[in-house]
């Protein structure tokens, strides 16, 4: 199978590592030079589209695609994959898997409650906003070219190389307290259990929340990252005085909790880290906390 994207990201190369054997050919997009010569060399075909490339090689990885997955970010002017690509997209005849990366962020708040794909979107940020209009592009699409499409929702990720624990070694961490405030996050290796899963069950039009089993406040993930470490954990800092950037105090404005019923369900997905617990054990024990001298 050939496997194309659109934005060669954290997410995405972790769905690359997950099935690497199954893939005859790789190939995606990054946005600069220096980054295609590096996954060049780990065997992927990257193509910079900031700079110069081969857009005959391009097209023609494209068209030949078995799956596509999108974790390109959208913009003000909608989606950049199909505002560029969207008839060669089109004209790929072997795609039978097409994988949209949105995020749980167009719920907006919904004062901690459960929510899932049933629930409304109600995004409040621009980011949001710029993700459901993506989102109803690709549905567009999908209707009018005959292309299966398939919509996950993820929550915040971590995985190696981003998680409390670098944040802990790089004396970055902290435990910001809102009460009551809850987020749901997930594993970037379970992410792409389920998108491996969604090939096998391909649905046309088919949109997944990805969450793990436990929405937690931020602070009680931290707290067990320190004592993983054996390290005090950082003190706590009420919300209304941290020293937070709009964006991070964003997510702050959002508390909900992300059923993952339906992966369960419809795609018989089981998560390998069902809660952060599982997750930071893992990643401490592949040696992720590291002090920084």
């Amino acid at each position: 199978m050939k496997l194309f994207v659109f934005g060669l990201s954290y997410t995405a190369q972790a769905f690359i590592r997950f099935k690497h054997a199954q893939w005859s050919r790789i190939s995606g997009t990054v946005r600069h030079a220096d980054k295609a010569r590096q996954l060049q060399l780990a065997g992927i075909q990257a193509y910079p589209l900031m700079e110069e490339f081969d857009a005959s090689g391009l097209a023609a990885d494209i068209r030949s695609a078995d799956a596509l997955l999108v974790s390109a970010p959208p913009s003000n002017d909608g989606d950049p994959c199909l505002g560029r690509f969207r008839e060669i997209i089109a004209s790929a005849d072997n795609l039978r898997w097409i994988g949209y990366l949105s995020t749980t962020g167009i719920y907006g708040d919904h004062g901690g409650a459960w929510i899932d794909e049933r629930t409304p979107p109600s995004p409040q940020s621009t980011r949001s906003v710029e993700r459901l209009a993506a989102e109803q592009d690709w549905r567009t699409f999908s209707r009018d070219a005959g292309k299966p499409v398939q919509v996950f929702r993820l929550s915040g990720i971590y995985g190696p190389g981003r998680n409390p624990l670098v944040s802990l070694a790089q004396g970055k961490a902290h435990r910001i307290v809102k009460p009551g405030q809850v987020f749901s996050r997930i594993h970037v290796d379970d992410i792409a259990a389920v998108l491996w899963a969604s090939m096998q069950r391909s649905r046309q039009g088919a949109v997944y929340n990805v969450a793990d089993d436990e929405p937690a406040p931020p602070q009680d993930v931290v707290t067990y990252a320190a004592h993983l470490a054996n390290v005090a954990p950082p003190p706590e800092v009420p919300y209304e005085t941290a020293d937070l950037s709009p964006m991070a105090r964003s997510f702050y404005a959002e508390n909900k909790r992300v059923s993952n019923r339906l992966i369960k369900e419809e795609l018989g997905v089981r998560l390998s880290y069902p809660t952060y617990r599982e997750g930071l054990q893992a990643l401490y024990e592949a040696g992720e906390y590291a002090p920084v001298a």
